[in-house]
């Protein structure tokens, strides 16, 4: 059927005599030729905050035969580009007033929006109020979570950046996608452009469109109601940092070959705001593309070089450090690290807390190395140059550019994913404090085995549970991860070790329910022990420790990692 004005008469059934000027295609041209004599102007409404790109957007369509409709600063900016512009007050016969709070919500706005034209009664108010229909809607909004990311913005300025009109537009145009289209963001804006100049948006396109613009004013929704929660004054109120329901917002940014698997299918999403420090924001230098657990392994290996503040260097294998030391350069660092279990190294995923140097670089392209990834603060030219020339791998290693992550004061929140829910805690990223850590057996730790404990205990942080570490000398020397017995963590942990384990120390993620486990470390050659200490059984450790000479130390926290 033809979609018709309202002035025109509603074609039902035409009986067709297929002779002369009765035939089907005479009727329907004359039909045709006075629908677009009547038909009113192509118009889009333009209403933005973020104004990039808009400028060649508007002219692109302006060629399109459209013109414009629009408000306060966009329609200065837009006079400014050389765009005619009608202006929104000039529209309506009704001024902008309270200081521009209130400027798009009027009838003959939204009955532009929200008007059917092939309804017998929408044509009639469009004909009677004298709406002229907008093709397309143009708008974003108000910067609300930039504005609320800045130090101490205050309540007033966080409330004035909340947008009303520019929801309220994106609404009514999604809504009626099937007459308009909605346009949200630039990267919309060629797009959009392709699309008319076959002629008007497709229903299937506009429908796009419409979801977007409705993801959108979701996630806006969900940041504001965050924030309001945020600042609730009543601490019985905002007490828990947990709110009644949550909502995460993420884009798509990455569809990744496979998951865990290649039978499995796999995306990788970000947040809008994800911070400069994190596997989100790396920047790839090199190397080809990153997969599913690439990403996981680069996470955890970042979350361990940014604990270390000299020089360090981390081997991580399927999450776990199967390497990790620090020492006074980062080439010492990195042999160090890659000599603690140089055959779980073999395909390994690598990071450096400072910029990879050509001396580093060198022992990194030795052969009978091959690396999956690096991840660095950066990397010198020539570093860079050997990395993906020199050894076998060349183009296929992934270089990764990303800043070390910085102390928090307040832990950030994690989220994991269980059957039919979701499980979120503070993440365990604050560092512990030494001064509270007790010295329990009788012999005190010399100050190179407090040295090494220090550096075993923030190494098995990172370990899976139950997670054993044997370290010395600032170097990671075994790693029991995983295992369903303490005990059975300790054997392995020990065997990568081997002879090494002599006068090193163990960290302990969690207690030690019985003493079996201080036995199978002095048989290693262990000398001192740290641990949180806490269980029933802690004063019969005690004794193993202090029947074996050994210096333990009880740290009260516990870093359980399932």
């Amino acid at each position: 059927m033809l979609p018709l004005n309202s002035d025109l008469p509603t074609l039902g059934f035409v009986s067709l005599y297929m002779t002369g000027k009765h035939c089907l295609f005479c009727i329907l041209s004359r039909l045709i030729k006075k629908q677009m004599s009547n038909s009113h102007p192509r118009r889009a409404l333009v209403s933005v905050s973020d104004k990039s790109g808009l400028d060649v957007f508007v002219k692109g369509l302006s060629e399109l035969g459209f013109e414009f409709v629009s408000t306060g600063g966009t329609r200065r900016y837009l006079e400014e580009q050389g765009v005619n512009v009608i202006d929104i007050s000039e529209y309506t016969g009704f001024p902008e007033i309270m200081d521009g709070r209130v400027k798009t919500l009027h009838p003959k706005v939204h009955g532009a929006i929200l008007g059917r034209p092939d309804l017998s009664d929408d044509a009639a108010a469009i004909k009677e109020f004298e709406i002229i229909p907008f093709e397309l809607v143009i708008c974003n909004l108000y910067p609300f979570e930039e504005t609320i990311a800045r130090p101490n913005v205050s309540l007033s300025e966080a409330i004035e950046q909340i947008d009303i009109g520019g929801p309220s537009m994106v609404r009514s145009a999604a809504k009626n996608h099937a007459y308009v289209g909605v346009v949200t963001s630039r990267e919309q804006y060629n797009q959009v452009l392709d699309a008319l100049q076959s002629g008007p948006l497709n229903p299937e396109f506009r429908l796009k469109l419409s979801a977007a613009a409705f993801e959108m004013t979701a996630c806006y929704d969900r940041a504001v109601a965050n924030y309001m929660a945020s600042v609730l004054p009543s601490q019985a109120e905002a007490s828990s940092r947990f709110d009644q329901q949550i909502s995460i917002n993420l884009v798509r940014r990455d569809q990744l070959r496979y998951g865990e698997n290649p039978h499995q299918t796999a995306a990788f999403y970000v947040e809008k705001d994800s911070p400069v420090a994190s596997v989100a924001q790396a920047e790839q230098l090199n190397g080809k593309e990153l997969s599913y657990n690439n990403f996981l392994d680069l996470d955890a290996a970042l979350q361990i070089a940014s604990d270390f503040e000299k020089p360090s260097a981390v081997v991580i294998k399927h999450t776990n450090p199967c390497g990790c030391a620090t020492a006074d350069s980062l080439v010492e660092a990195f042999e160090k690290a890659y000599a603690g279990d140089p055959v779980s190294a073999f395909g390994s995923i690598l990071s450096f807390n400072r910029t990879v140097d050509r001396e580093t670089a060198e022992k990194l392209c030795e052969p009978n190395r091959f690396i999956e990834a690096i991840l660095a603060p950066d990397f010198d030219q020539d570093a860079f140059e050997l990395l993906t020339t020199k050894p076998k791998w060349k183009k296929n290693v992934r270089l990764m550019k990303c800043p070390m992550m910085v102390p928090h004061s307040i832990a950030s929140l994690d989220y994991r994913r269980v059957s039919g829910g979701l499980l979120v805690q503070e993440k365990d990223e604050l560092p512990d404090n030494s001064a509270e850590w007790k010295i329990v057996t009788n012999r005190e730790p010399t100050p190179q085995e407090l040295h090494d404990l220090s550096f075993g205990w923030i190494v098995c942080r990172h370990v899976k549970s139950n997670a054993i570490v044997l370290a010395k000398d600032e170097m990671l020397l075994g790693a029991g991860a995983g295992q369903m017995s303490r005990l059975d963590s300790s054997f392995i942990a020990a065997y990568k070790a081997g002879a090494r384990s002599k006068g090193a120390i163990v960290a302990s993620d969690a207690f030690f329910p019985f003493r079996d486990g201080v036995d199978e470390a002095a048989k290693a050659g262990v000398t001192a022990i740290i641990q949180p200490g806490g269980s029933v059984r802690d004063e019969e450790v005690i004794e193993a420790c202090n029947e074996h000479q050994m210096a333990m130390v009880f740290t009260g926290r516990r870093h359980f990692k399932h």
